[in-house]
């Protein structure tokens, strides 16, 4: 199980932090920021500014805390260390709001992945997602963590590669330079002011806090040697995501908006590669972003299967389970939940809406306690279990009714539920005979 889940906590920086940002970026955020950028120009790069900030925190306050005791104690999962510093209720309060985030983030990768291959191989988006969805779930049932990481490795090279090497050269003197994008653009697209304070507001609540409670990325730190191997693989990320991928992505999309000015934003940047570049230039680049897709499909899976089988199944149903047993379920509930996946990706409408409605239910429902489990002494079981509860199941109310939303953004008035709940619980109801044992660790 170590070898499946964690790749027997042996990798190197190198392939972690290409790993972690291909996860992170993956193919869902290179189509909504191609999107982006068709539609704000620039400015949509701050969208991945948050996750430079968010990586280099988790490297800071995270990893330190959570690397050696996950060696010490065996975890595979973020829910591991929530059940250390808690109790078990909130362990499966975590599992249950990781689970369904991750598996609907899968949905929105494969729609991504539909967009694409609907625009390139003129195909209709259900066989894309069924095509696309076979390859992803057959190499991960099999493969595991080792499979996931070393392929992530790949397709981002390839994916960097086919955009800066070849799609960013191209669109650019086809579309005459700068001067072709001054003259076909607004003069704001050409900015990075072209966006709102909500907007900012709503992108580094929604994104920052992943990197705390993300279970592919807990993953990814129990997978490395030690902490400092963490730390570099974790600053790499943040440095691929921030410059380097959000002006490729938004500037893609701004050149895709100069050629194709009336196509929908996201399917902008597909047309762009496909009636633009050459037919060889085409192949890399569509494999590129399939590679990006593909990356980040597989790992999200994997963190949904995690979930279920460590967290739920191991712990509640099956404790004796061998160790035969729980491989073959793993297996087995990595082609569940992805055909569920798929089910989710016929229904979605936007890649980058969907993404975010994802995060906020995960961030909503678990930053708060696992930031007091990190570094609040007073945190109680009791309060982080409804804190999760809360501020989840909140940010789902409010997804369902947006009209009771008072901020149009469910995770601007979910998070403070949750953080409500934490502090009032676990300052009314004290836990003084526990503060000892579950006190935050140093490392």
């Amino acid at each position: 199980m170590d070898e499946y889940f964690v790749g027997d906590r042996r990798m190197g920086a190198g392939h972690i932090g290409f790993s972690v940002v291909a996860t992170d970026v993956g193919g869902g955020f290179s189509i909504g920021l191609g999107g982006l950028g068709f539609a704000m120009g620039l400015s949509g790069s701050w969208l991945l500014f948050t996750g430079l900030v968010g990586a280099w925190m988790a490297a800071v306050i995270l990893i330190p805390r959570v690397k050696a005791l996950g060696d010490k104690y065996g975890w595979l999962t973020f829910p591991d260390f929530l059940e250390h510093r808690f109790d078990g209720r909130t362990r499966l309060a975590a599992a249950v709001v990781s689970a369904i985030g991750y598996a609907g983030f899968v949905g929105a990768q494969l729609l991504a992945g539909a967009k694409l291959g609907a625009v390139a191989f003129e195909v209709d988006v259900t066989t894309a997602v069924f095509v696309m969805a076979a390859v992803v779930l057959l190499y991960t049932a099999f493969g595991g963590m080792q499979a996931v990481v070393f392929t992530d490795t790949i397709q981002w090279a390839v994916l960097l590669g086919g955009l800066i090497l070849v799609a960013l050269p191209a669109a650019y003197f086809h579309v005459g330079g700068l001067d072709g994008l001054a003259a076909a653009l607004p003069p704001e697209h050409l900015t990075l002011t072209n966006v709102t304070g909500k907007e900012l507001l709503t992108w580094a609540i929604t994104i920052i806090p992943i990197w705390f409670v993300g279970m592919t990325l807990y993953q990814r730190i129990y997978a490395t040697r030690d902490v400092q191997t963490a730390k570099r693989a974790f600053y790499l990320a943040g440095l691929l995501e921030y410059p380097l991928m959000a002006f490729t992505g938004t500037a893609l999309g701004m050149m895709a908006r100069v050629v194709f000015p009336a196509a929908e934003p996201e399917l902008g940047l597909p047309m762009l590669i496909k009636e633009v570049l050459p037919v060889g230039a085409v192949g890399i680049v569509m494999a590129a972003y399939f590679s990006a897709i593909m990356s980040t499909a597989d790992s999200c899976l994997l963190a949904s299967v995690g979930n279920c089988v460590n967290d739920l199944y191991q712990r509640y149903l099956r404790p004796n389970a061998s160790a035969r047993q729980v491989l073959r379920l793993s297996r087995i509930l990595t082609l569940v939940i992805g055909a569920l996946s798929v089910a989710v990706a016929l229904l979605l409408p936007m890649v980058l809406d969907a993404i975010l409605l994802a995060y906020s239910f995960m961030v909503s429902g678990l930053f708060v306690p696992t930031l007091a489990g990190l570094l609040w002494k007073r945190a109680t079981a009791e309060a982080a279990f409804w804190s999760t509860i809360g501020g989840g199941f909140s940010a789902v109310a409010l997804g369902l009714f947006p009209a009771l939303d008072p901020f149009g953004e469910p995770v601007l008035t979910a998070m403070p539920v949750s953080a409500v709940l934490l502090v009032s619980l676990s300052l009314l109801r004290p836990e003084p005979e526990a503060l000892a044992e579950t006190a935050p660790y140093s490392g």
